[in-house]
């Protein structure tokens, strides 16, 4: 069995001794992504549609790391602070997975860790699999 390791160099990574991502036998599975830039001191997009189409460019990134590409993400978890959201993450939920149409689970949660985020992203991707 095999394990990579995937890393962005986030001073959080070593600190907690967590991995921005892990690729075991071809599945992905990528930590939590919030829609604020790495460095945490910087402002990011205002609104949680905004910030969630961040958090997929970032998720994308990672990705490419292991060989893999938003087309192969099979589930999708969004974490919002507001179900007054509902409506503009579910479009831009779409516009970024549309086509692919992993399975999701969205879910409120009362806040995140930094009072900025609105949203937080993680998802499940198998090498490979792209949606067709």
């Amino acid at each position: 069995m095999t394990r990579q390791t995937i890393a962005t160099g986030s001073r959080y990574e070593e600190l907690m001794g967590y991995s921005r991502a892990v690729l075991a036998q071809g599945t992905i599975y990528v930590s939590g992504c919030s829609g604020l830039p790495p460095d945490i001191d910087t402002a990011g997009p205002g609104d949680a549609a905004a910030q969630l189409a961040y958090a997929v460019t970032k998720v994308s990134r990672i990705l490419e790391q292991a060989g893999a590409t938003l087309a192969d993400v099979v589930r999708t978890r969004l974490y919002l602070t507001d179900d007054a959201d509902w409506d503009a993450l579910i479009a831009a939920h779409g516009r970024a997975f549309g086509a692919v149409r992993p399975a999701c689970t969205m879910v409120q949660v009362s806040r995140l860790i930094d009072t900025r985020m609105k949203i937080e992203l993680e998802v499940t991707a198998i090498a490979g699999v792209s949606a067709e």
